[in-house]
């Protein structure tokens, strides 16, 4: 839930550098609460709720990734290869999983050693 807030109290901030646990975990509890709000929107009969929700989850969703994608040596206009049809997806999951940068890139230092 650490990570999760993390993410959540940097809402608009793009510099520096995401770990892939605060990257996974983030979208981990996002998920929860995604699940949560569908299941209320079934029982209360609107899709507001999850769309409420999957709004305010917008901007850090897109703010992590590109702090993920800096962990890894990229730009975050990296994450614009997600339009692709089909291999965008695949190629940012890849990106996703892989390990960042364990020396200091031009986007910050290591955050593992922090």
């Amino acid at each position: 839930m650490n990570w999760y807030v993390k993410v959540m109290k940097n809402y608009f901030n793009v510099e520096g550098r995401a770990r892939r646990t605060e990257y996974w975990m983030y979208f981990l509890v996002y998920l929860g609460i995604i699940i949560v709000a569908s299941i209320l929107d079934a029982v209360v009969g609107m899709g507001l709720i999850g769309g409420l929700v999957a709004l305010g989850h917008l901007i850090p969703s897109i703010t992590v990734g590109v702090r993920r994608l800096h962990d890894i040596g990229r730009s975050g206009w990296f994450l614009l290869v997600g339009l692709i049809p089909l291999i965008g997806w695949i190629i940012l999951l890849y990106w996703a999983v892989k390990e960042g940068d364990p020396q200091d890139n031009a986007y910050g230092s290591n955050p593992k050693a922090a």
